[in-house]
């Protein structure tokens, strides 16, 4: 026990200052209790509450929170493009910026003089485990200042690197509704090993990579799944919408050729770090992670689509929804 002290101790020494405050980042305590009762809930409360039970139709709530989650990986999406990736990177090395640079760190400069009672987040910043670092809010109440996190409270607040790193991983959490909708409408089997897995342990793992290096060629793989997750909640809130939008969702087996060019262009991106002469990338075992995963799970779709489309055999359960799926095509 000591060691995993001292190991958390000695990994939160290199926590981003510039997440102080951010709901969820204070410690990983709260995200993995959140991840463990989401785990208790799917595999063993859950299925015993809805036992005895009708399944919930949720069809309205289904349309809305699809729809929802399109909005906001779009949104999602265009924050990385504007924090970086249509500006400052290069696409090949691009270490973590921890500087208050516009990019890194894109505030709206505008306002009323004095702060005019807007509240002003500000931040003084020298390097990750400097203590001497201070972060103060001016003027925001602890829910005025949620709000302004999330980048609902004013559109004129443009995000931050730092903040669309934390909306990616927030989002994740929002994400873990797929599971309870699963649940409450007594589809038990799309609640698979891999499915639980993506839900889980990988937002566990995505905390850290926030917490420490949000943003950087790190980050690469997060906009790239936003953007494959427009694609794929707008399917599934035009399927929500039941047979007036049939005729509309001819390309569901294109879906999971969009995942398999996800992990293509997720594993070749972070790949030139192994051929680089030099890379100044803060923290490679962040690298080596994303390289495995990117890998590991192109050979999972290749499967799936094998079985699927090419031998035209039915899904292997172990990938039913996990990854791919009959009824949705999802990893993460």
């Amino acid at each position: 026990m000591e060691a995993v002290v001292n190991l958390y101790q000695e990994m939160m020494k290199y926590a981003d200052p510039r997440l102080q405050g951010y709901p969820l980042m204070g410690s990983p305590l709260l995200m993995t209790s959140i991840l463990l009762t989401y785990v208790y809930f799917v595999l063993s409360l859950g299925p015993r509450i809805m036992a005895n039970r009708k399944p919930f139709q949720l069809r309205g709530f289904m349309i809305v929170y699809n729809f929802s989650l399109v909005a906001l990986s779009l949104y999602i999406v265009y924050e990385f493009l504007m924090s970086g990736w249509l500006s400052t990177y290069t696409w090949r090395c691009d270490p973590v910026d921890y500087s208050n640079s516009p990019e890194a760190l894109r505030v709206s400069r505008g306002g009323r003089g004095g702060g005019g009672g807007r509240g002003v987040l500000v931040l003084g910043y020298k390097h990750p485990g400097d203590s001497s670092l201070g972060v103060t809010w001016a003027h925001r109440p602890v829910l005025r200042r949620f709000w302004s996190s999330v980048g609902v409270l004013r559109l004129s607040d443009l995000l931050q690197m730092v903040r669309v790193a934390w909306l990616f991983l927030f989002s994740k959490f929002i994400e873990l509704m797929d599971t309870v909708i699963f649940i409450l409408r007594k589809k038990d089997g799309q609640v698979t090993f891999l499915h639980v897995f993506h839900h889980s342990v990988l937002p566990w793992s995505w905390w850290w990579g926030v917490k420490i290096a949000p943003g950087g060629m790190g980050s690469f793989h997060a906009m790239i799944n936003s953007s494959v997750h427009v694609v794929m909640y707008l399917y599934y809130g035009l399927s929500a919408l039941g047979p007036v939008a049939q005729p509309y969702l001819w390309w569901k087996k294109h879906m999971t050729a969009i995942q398999l060019i996800q992990f293509v262009l997720v594993s070749l991106h972070i790949s030139q770090y192994y051929f680089m002469p030099s890379c100044d990338y803060q923290y490679p075992v962040i690298i080596h992670l994303i390289w495995m995963y990117g890998t590991i799970f192109f050979v999972l779709f290749s499967n799936f689509w094998y079985h699927s489309y090419t031998k035209g055999k039915r899904l292997p359960r172990v990938l039913q929804n996990g990854a791919p799926g009959t009824a949705k095509v999802k990893a993460n």
